[in-house]
């Protein structure tokens, strides 16, 4: 047991020894490391301090460089503003002494200005006292001639006139007497002319145009359904074809009234669509109007097609085929147009092979001569000669170009063919029923009314309606408002009133309208 107690105490003590040598180690350890950042942050302290004063250095250089710069810019956009400063002054001086010159200028112009006011006025002094002094010369010298004759001067003026008269009666009365004896001359012959001529227009007529069409309807509820409620789907078709609608107590029926074939044509195809599949509403109707138009386009050119097939004309110019299938649709004095033209060529053909000339040609001819009543637009030329223009433009020979061109005597005839045209032309149009003035000169006055509207800025589409009794004018509701619109309205019928001669009266509608259209995708 002693000695174990021994062990344990001996182990304290060296453990005791054992601390105390380290710390005394630790202690030497600390301080010796405590003298080593001493030194080292000595040595960093001092780096820092030789890096600080290179920095400074160079730092107050680049501020020196910098300054200098900017300086030397400051500089330059100083000598810029003073040079420019320079030459705005030098602009003032050039001007104000441009300013002075002028006025240099308009002052010596003013004093010639008066100088010469001041020339005129005595002038117009001097010649206003030549002419008081050459009226008292005229009167002395009437006086005096007065005193001599023994004849006022009113007495010798009725004298003057009354030989005049005589003189004039004499001449007069001679002029007659030979208009006299020229018509007995040919009295006798232009009697027999007159008579034949009456003869001829007797018979029952054959070829007349109607300006109406009859639509035909299964039962009177479909007039309903046409008028719409408060009339918007006439409106709507009338507005989009330029046809009247005429729906009154005639059962199963409604009449399109308008002087021009082809829109009511258009009309009644249109009606007749509507009709068939039962939908009327103004858009409906803008569309179905719009696809006849294009359809009845198609037909023309058809039309044109056959009627040169028949004839046996080939090699016809794409326009002038669609020229002559417009032919379908226009009347010369109250004959179809195509018909006529047909026929001449008919004759032309067999006139000409009795004299042995080209028949195809003549035909080609007899075909076109009348190609010039069908203008898309109006036109100053005679449709002879607007013909001819079309005739050479799309390349036909010049025989027949001529042929057209003085069919109405407008050009000299240079070729056969030309006379027989004319012949030709005449007897088509001068068989019995042929033709008649009156539908004629009605047709020309509705488009003259047209005309007239579409001379006005704004006007978007004119229609002569209701037998020329009412024109209505649709305007661009961008360029007319609705004061113009009245004011339009007015100028229109002062224009009518002034230039054109009419029975009864015309009403003037302008219509303006406004849409607003979207469309949901």
């Amino acid at each position: 047991m002693d000695s174990t107690l021994f062990i344990i105490i001996g182990s304290f003590a060296g453990l005791g020894i054992g601390f105390g040598i380290a710390k005394i180690l630790e202690k030497k350890n600390v301080s010796t490391l405590i003298k080593n950042a001493k030194k080292e942050a000595a040595s960093i302290l001092k780096d820092a301090k030789t890096d600080a004063e290179a920095i400074k250095k160079d730092k107050l250089l680049q501020a020196k460089e910098k300054f200098l710069e900017l300086k030397a810019e400051h500089e330059q956009v100083i000598l810029g503003k003073d040079k420019k400063i320079a030459e705005a002054e030098k602009r003032t001086r050039d001007k104000e002494s441009q300013v002075s010159n002028e006025l240099a200028k308009n002052k010596k112009l003013n004093d010639e200005l008066d100088k010469k006011v001041t020339d005129y006025d005595n002038r117009i002094d001097f010649l206003d006292k030549k002419q008081q002094e050459i009226d008292k010369l005229h009167k002395s010298q009437v006086e005096q001639l007065e005193v001599i004759s023994g004849l006022s001067a009113e007495e010798a003026k009725n004298q003057l006139v009354e030989s005049l008269k005589a003189e004039a009666k004499t001449t007069a009365m001679s002029h007659i007497q030979d208009t006299i004896e020229e018509a007995k001359l040919t009295a006798h012959q232009e009697a027999k002319k007159i008579i034949i001529n009456t003869i001829q227009r007797v018979g029952t007529e054959e070829a007349v145009e109607n300006c109406v069409s009859v639509f035909n309807i299964e039962s009177d509820d479909v007039k309903g359904r046409i008028i719409g409620r408060e009339g918007r789907n006439i409106r709507a078709l009338e507005a989009a074809t330029g046809v009247e609608i005429i729906v009154d107590d005639t059962p199963e029926a409604i009449i399109l009234s308008c002087f021009d074939p082809v829109r009511r044509e258009v009309a009644r195809l249109a009606l007749h669509k509507l009709v068939t599949d039962g939908r009327i509403h103004p858009a409906r109707i803008e569309e179905v109007v719009s696809k006849t138009a294009k359809q009845i386009e198609d037909e023309i050119i058809e039309v044109g097609k056959r009627t040169v097939i028949d004839l046996g004309i080939h090699g016809l110019h794409p326009e002038l085929i669609k020229i002559v299938g417009r032919m379908k649709y226009r009347s010369s004095y109250g004959q179809n147009l195509l018909q006529h033209s047909r026929e001449v060529a008919k004759l032309c053909g067999l006139m000409a092979a009795e004299l042995g000339l080209n028949v195809k040609l003549a035909k080609r001819a007899g075909l076109l001569h009348d190609i010039g009543k069908v203008p898309d637009t109006e036109s100053d030329l005679p449709h002879a000669l607007l013909g001819m223009q079309w005739a050479e433009k799309y390349g036909e020979k010049e025989e027949v170009c001529n042929a057209i061109g003085a069919h109405h005597d407008e050009i000299e005839m240079k070729s056969l063919l030309s006379p027989i045209v004319q012949v030709c032309d005449a007897i088509s149009g001068a068989r019995p029923g042929a033709r008649r003035q009156v539908l004629d000169s009605y047709i020309q006055r509705l488009k003259d009314l047209e005309d007239i509207a579409y001379g006005f800025g704004g006007v978007k589409s004119a229609y002569a309606i209701q037998a020329g009794r009412e024109l209505r004018v649709i305007v661009e509701s961008e360029k007319v408002s609705d004061e113009m619109a009245a004011n339009l309205s007015f100028e229109i019928s002062h224009k009518i009133q002034t230039e054109m001669t009419y029975p009864g009266q015309v009403k003037i509608t302008v219509i303006r309208e406004t849409r607003a259209v979207n469309i949901a995708k």
